[in-house]
C-alpha cells in the first residue's frame, strides 16, 4: 500500500479489503525490494507468487488458471493511484519481476465520488472481488456465493455515507 493510501482512513478501499480477507497483510511503502517479509514470501519455495497488474504479458484470470495443487497461490495487490502504482513497481524490482495477472470485466466502479482514470478502472476492493470470483471458478478459493455477494457491503456503505454529504 502506498503511504498516501495508508493515510486514507475514511475511504481507503485497501483497508476495507484487508479487513475483509483472512489471509491478507498490508505492507506500506514504495520500494519493497529489500523488504524482509515480502522477500520471505516471494522466496518461499512453497509459494507461487503473482502481482495483480495489467500488462501486455499478464495472465488473464478469465482465461487461465494460476493455481498449482502443490504450492500456495500468493497474489500481491497494489493499493495506490495508477501513477503511484507504476512508480511502486518500478522501485520494487522483486515485485515487478513476478508474473503479472489481470482480468477482464464489464463492471463500472461504484466509487462514484472518486474519478477513475479509465472506464475499466476499479477500486482495490472491487478488483479484489473480481479476482476472488475468478479464483473461485478455478478452484483456488472456495468462497460461498453468499459471502461473495456480501464482500462489497462495507465499500457500498462507505460510498453511501460519503455521497450523503455531497
Amino acid at each position: 500500500m502506498h503511504p498516501k493510501e495508508f493515510r486514507k482512513t475514511k475511504n481507503g478501499t485497501g483497508h476495507f479489503t484487508n479487513l475483509s480477507l483472512k489471509n491478507c497483510e498490508i505492507f506500506v511503502g514504495i520500494d519493497f525490494t529489500k523488504h524482509k517479509e515480502i522477500n520471505k514470501i516471494i522466496d518461499n519455495p512453497n509459494n507461487n507468487c503473482f502481482v495483480l497488474y495489467p500488462s501486455e504479458h499478464s495472465i488473464n484470470l478469465n482465461e487461465e488458471n494460476i493455481g498449482n495443487d502443490s504450492k500456495n497461490t500468493v497474489l500481491f495487490l497494489i493499493d495506490s493511484t495508477w501513477p503511484c502504482s507504476r512508480a511502486m513497481l518500478s522501485a520494487s524490482t522483486n515485485i515487478d519481476a513476478l508474473q503479472k495477472v489481470s482480468f477482464t470485466h464489464t463492471k463500472s466502479s461504484a466509487f462514484i465520488f472518486k474519478e477513475q482514470p479509465k472506464a475499466y478502472c476499479l477500486s482495490t476492493m472491487e478488483s479484489t472481488l473480481c479476482v476472488l470470483e475468478l479464483l473461485n471458478t478455478h478452484g483456488i478459493e472456495n468462497i460461498s456465493k453468499e459471502n461473495l455477494k456480501k464482500f462489497l457491503l462495507p465499500f457500498q456503505k462507505m460510498v453511501a455515507y460519503q455521497t450523503s454529504y455531497t
